[in-house]
C-alpha cells in the first residue's frame, strides 16, 4: 500500500512541475560578444555621453512582451539622430524631453568607457563599460527564458 501512494505522490509531483519546465519568464537579455546578463526589472534608462556635442543623453525604456519600447529621450541639443517627431516636448533644467512611443526588437550599442555608457534603475546604476570591453558591440532586447535559466542566469 505504501509503495502505491508513493507512485500516486511521485507521478502528482511531476504532473504539478511539468508545466514549470516549460513556462518562460520575461527579462531584459545584455548580450556581448563573449558574456551575456539579465535584468529583471521592466524599465531601464540608457545613458552615455554624446560623443559630438559631449553632453549628457537618457533615454527611458520599458519592456512589453517581446518588445523595448523607447518611452522618453533627454539631452541638450538637437543633432543628427535625434528624434524629431515626439509625443510632447519640454524643456526643463536645461534639458530637452521627448515623450515617445518607438518600438524596437532590439538596441545595438557600442560600448566605451569615453561616453560612460550606464544602466539606470530606480536603486541604482549599472556602468556597462565596466562589464564588456572597450568598444564590444552589445544587443540589448527582451527575452523570455526557462525558470532553470532564470535560477542560474547572471543578473546585473
Amino acid at each position: 500500500m505504501n509503495n502505491k501512494r508513493t507512485k500516486i505522490w511521485i507521478g502528482s509531483a511531476f504532473l504539478f512541475a511539468l508545466p514549470l519546465l516549460f513556462y518562460r519568464l520575461p527579462i531584459i537579455e545584455i548580450i556581448g560578444e563573449d558574456t551575456s546578463f539579465f535584468i529583471k526589472e521592466e524599465q531601464f534608462v540608457l545613458g552615455w555621453i554624446h560623443s559630438i556635442e559631449k553632453e549628457e543623453w537618457f533615454e527611458h525604456y520599458e519592456r512589453y512582451h517581446e518588445k523595448i519600447i523607447l518611452t522618453e529621450t533627454r539631452f541638450k541639443t538637437f543633432g543628427a539622430g535625434t528624434p524629431y517627431q515626439g509625443i510632447e516636448t519640454t524643456t526643463k533644467d536645461g534639458f530637452i524631453t521627448m515623450e515617445l512611443q518607438m518600438e524596437h526588437e532590439e538596441l545595438n550599442l557600442t560600448i566605451s568607457k569615453s561616453v560612460q555608457t550606464t544602466l539606470f534603475f530606480d536603486d541604482r546604476q549599472i556602468p556597462l563599460y565596466d562589464y564588456f570591453d572597450q568598444y564590444e558591440s552589445v544587443i540589448i532586447k527582451s527575452s523570455k527564458i526557462p525558470i532553470w535559466t532564470y535560477i542560474r542566469g547572471e543578473f546585473l
